[in-house]
């Protein structure tokens, strides 16, 4: 490497951040690791890497969240550092690199850096290393921050330093320290003034199918017109457009080229070539017309874009979110935070006074999310979690993270993994999983990759896999047309895809396998191979399309001709509603065409081939399925076995519906009724009858009805009586009948049925309904459980109609008797009224009976 310095004061000429480079220095002396905070254009990406180079003796890394602005930090640092791009300078994004042995500054992405790491734990011949952009949250930011601290606590020479244009400087501090947190280093810049206007669309910004195309058009409108009036003004002034992803940008950049000629209309996403995003951000000269940028949040924080004084935000982002029930990950429109849109409207007053038109009202401005959430919140974490289990921390377990990796999610994640054997039981790195690891793409077109070369050839595998893999658009969602028109070079992304390929083919070891021979039938297997989860079976046609059920569950849409298909490999499917839905919340984007026999090859470890059996309609029913995940191939029925799903399935339905699975019959109920008394009032060693405690014993009461129900047995066939008499406790049971009398006998001879209380009414009371003339003779209440328990009297009249409610006979006669007894000796003369019932003589109930005897 040179030995010359680099030209700190040439450097940052004019830079703001030029003021702090003190107070970095002097921070950097008293610690490793340092935090800087300084707004957006203030030129720290630019003048803190020379300064690090400066002060180490090996590289400086610097990692970039974009490919573009990697680049564009490069170029820029080496152009006023005097040399060449690729000497002292350098970088390394994703399929190019330009670096040389002299090489002091390289510039990365994130996740060029994970992947060194990889191989090199210890960054061998580097000294220092800048995460920018951290305030982004990005999920391979969070990552490397993790990694690095543990990094720097190997090696007491890495220098470690995070910036960003806003952040939570005391949380990251804390996080890079060691021994304490980290020197916090912050530059404030006087703001040039910001005019905010407003400029909200009659229509809605979204429906169900996304962004709306009268929204489009609104702000096609906004932006050409304030274009018009800002060039008017200033003919050197340019501006810049933030749309949520690449199709609005296209749309949006349509429209304004359609009204007019008067602008140089452009376009910035990720999608783009290299050459063409680096062109836009180049800046244009004096003579060349002024240019409306339309762009997505590639261009919120980490570039510049010069000439910019004026910025139309649609106040609208492209985010991942997860969704748990379909076990699906995708990007979805949201509301810009505010945050990013302060930082959007920054891009206005980079050199001077400027303007931001959000094209919303100031209360859905207010009500936005104040800041964007953490990627690794919302985002699939496979490819975090092959990459924590090659570094030896599995989950994050260890490492000095941000925030913790979400449970749910790395759940997920781990299934996948250990389906495709990347992980072992423990979640431990396998061979196969370090191997997909060194493949730079996601682990299931890693595998993909690997095991569809053997299949189709190399090559063709590498095609299909970077498509997929690589943002570019299918158009109609068909992925083998699209390859087709990538060969063809008709599609705008083939010079970025043919490199892809070749990058791919470069870093698989196992790429040298040449053959030919695979078509475009083949293309299903490779997407299968990815994603089996997501291999999917027509479960429906209409007019308009098709329903289709994934392996997953998820049951998802899909328009035009592969609506025809029987079996789809499906590579993207997205929440929507609409049409394309078909009812079903999601709409397959993007599939190929797939035969049984290829869907069961990759599919392999998801195939099952047993007996299901389900509770239904009193009874367990049971079939033969083959399946692959949730698509049911062949169902056939088959007499049903407890050791077969019997078991299980009523245990479900007991799961889900309790005991009233069962018909309880009158004996039953009256028993579980005298149980749930004693149970009340005595305890121990009397059992807990309630629906509770039953469902968590029923093995040691129901054990021979739940084998015979598993067996096919109807509920209503199942004698709970006789199973609720296992619970009685021995040798305590004997006195059962004398605690809880099933009848209890009254002077007249009769033998009265005894009603017990509910089991959820704990203060009713056991109550016998008798005739009053059956009770004479009898001076006091009986009392049960021992007695304990009063029973309640519902005295009826010789009519059976009720007269009193009494639990104190000798009260009763002494006292509401008298009354009773002079209303009803009227209206019954012939039935016995003696003025004192508890001596009075056997009833002709009695009587009768005894002389029969």
């Amino acid at each position: 490497m040179s030995s010359i310095p680099f030209d700190i004061a040439a450097i940052g000429a004019g830079l703001v951040f030029a003021a702090a480079v003190g107070d970095l220095d002097s921070a950097l002396g008293r610690s490793r690791a340092a935090v800087i905070s300084a707004p957006p254009g203030t030129g720290k990406t630019t003048l803190v890497p020379p300064l690090l180079a400066n002060r180490v003796h090996g590289r400086v890394i610097v990692t970039q969240p974009r490919r573009v602005a990697a680049r564009a930090a490069a170029r820029r640092l080496a152009q006023l550092d005097g040399s060449g791009l690729g000497t002292r300078v350098g970088f390394t994004v994703r399929g190019e690199r330009s670096v040389s042995q002299e090489t002091q500054i390289e510039f990365v992405t994130a996740g060029v850096l994970l992947r060194r790491l990889l191989s090199d734990p210890g960054l061998d011949g580097v000294d220092a290393v800048v995460i920018d952009e951290v305030h982004e949250r990005a999920l391979e930011t969070d990552l490397l921050i993790g990694l690095l601290t543990e990094v720097r606590e190997l090696r007491d020479d890495l220098t470690l330093v995070a910036m960003s244009a806003t952040l939570d400087a005391e949380r990251i501090a804390a996080v890079l320290g060691t021994d304490e947190p980290a020197p916090i280093v912050t530059q404030t810049v006087p703001q040039h003034p910001l005019h905010e206007r407003w400029a909200p669309s009659p229509i809605p910004r979204l429906d169900e199918r996304g962004v709306t195309w009268g929204f489009l058009d609104h702000v096609a409108g906004v932006a050409a017109s304030a274009a018009r009036e800002l060039t008017g003004a200033d003919p050197a002034a340019d501006v810049l457009v933030f749309a949520p992803g690449a199709r609005e940008v296209a749309e949006i950049a349509q429209r304004i080229r359609t009204a007019g000629r008067d602008f140089d209309v452009r376009e910035l996403h990720g999608q783009m070539p290299a050459r063409d995003q680096d062109a836009v951000i180049s800046g244009r000269a004096p003579a060349e017309p002024p240019r409306i940028i339309v762009t997505t949040s590639l261009a919120e924080s980490s570039l510049t874009v010069p000439g910019v004084r004026m910025v139309v935000d649609t106040c609208l982002s492209r985010a991942p979110q997860r969704d748990a029930a379909r076990g699906m990950t995708g990007l979805v429109t949201v509301p810009t935070s505010r945050a990013s849109a302060i930082q959007r409207s920054g891009r206005a007053t980079r050199q001077g006074p400027g303007t931001v038109i959000r094209c919303v009202d100031e209360r859905t401005f207010a009500a936005a999310p104040a800041r964007p959430a953490p990627e690794i919140a919302t985002a699939d974490l496979t490819d975090a979690a092959l990459l924590l289990a090659c570094w030896g921390s599995p989950g994050g377990a260890g490492l000095r993270m941000l925030d913790p990796l979400p449970a749910n999610s790395l759940s997920d994640a781990t299934a996948v993994l250990y389906s495709i054997g990347a992980i072992d039981d423990e979640g431990r790195a396998t061979d196969e999983g370090r191997e997909l690891a060194r493949i730079p793409t996601d682990p299931r077109l890693a595998r993909a990759l690997r095991d569809g070369t053997p299949l189709v050839g190399a090559r063709f595998a590498a095609e299909v896999v970077a498509l997929i893999g690589g943002d570019i658009r299918v158009t109609g969602g068909d992925i083998a047309s699209a390859l087709v028109d990538l060969r063809k070079r008709r599609a705008p992304e083939s010079r970025r895809w043919t490199q892809e390929v070749a990058r791919l083919l470069r870093n698989a070891s196992f790429a040298n396998d040449d053959r030919t021979g695979a078509s475009t039938d083949d293309v299903g297997l490779i997407v299968a191979l990815a994603f089996p989860e997501r291999i999917a079976r027509r479960v429906e046609r209409t007019a308009s399309g098709a329903t289709f059920l994934l392996a997953s569950g998820t049951r998802a849409g899909i328009t035009g001709p592969l609506a025809d298909a029987k079996w789809l490999a499906v590579a993207d499917v997205t929440r929507a509603q609409g049409r394309a839905a078909a009812g079903t919340g999601a709409v397959i984007r993007a599939t190929a065409a797939i035969s049984e026999e290829q869907a069961e090859f990759a599919a392999s470890h998801l195939r099952t081939d047993r007996v299901e059996a389900e509770f239904t309609g009193g009874r367990v029913v049971a079939r033969r399925e083959r399946r692959i995940g949730a698509i049911v191939q062949a169902s056939v029925p088959v007499r049903a076995q407890a050791d077969m799903g019997g078991r299980a399935a009523v245990r479900r339905a007991l799961t889900r519906h309790g005991l009233d699975v069962f018909a309880w019959s009158d004996a039953a109920d009256e028993l579980r009724r005298r149980l749930a008394l004693l149970h009340r009032i005595l305890g121990s060693p009397w059992p807990n009858v309630s629906d509770s405690a039953l469902l968590d014993d029923l093995e040691t009461w129901l054990r021979p009805e739940l084998d015979a129900l598993a067996s096919g047995q109807p509920a209503a066939r199942v004698d709970l009586a006789s199973a609720l008499r296992r619970l009685l406790p021995w040798p305590a049971a004997s006195a059962f009948d004398s605690l809880a009398p099933e009848r209890l006998e009254v002077p007249s001879g009769s033998r009265a049925r005894i009603t017990y209380p509910p089991l959820d009414d704990p203060t009713a009371r056991p109550f016998v309904a008798v005739k009053l003339q059956e009770c004479f003779g009898w001076a006091e209440t009986p009392r049960l459980v021992g007695g304990r328990v009063p029973v309640l009297f519902h005295l009826l009249s010789p009519a059976g109609r009720p007269l009193a409610v009494t639990d104190d006979l000798a009260s009763f006669w002494s006292g509401p008797y008298s009354q009773v007894r002079a209303e009803m000796r009227g209206r019954y003369p012939k039935h016995p009224w003696p003025e004192d019932p508890w001596q009075a003589a056997p009833t002709r109930h009695t009587t009768k009976r005894a002389t029969r005897e």
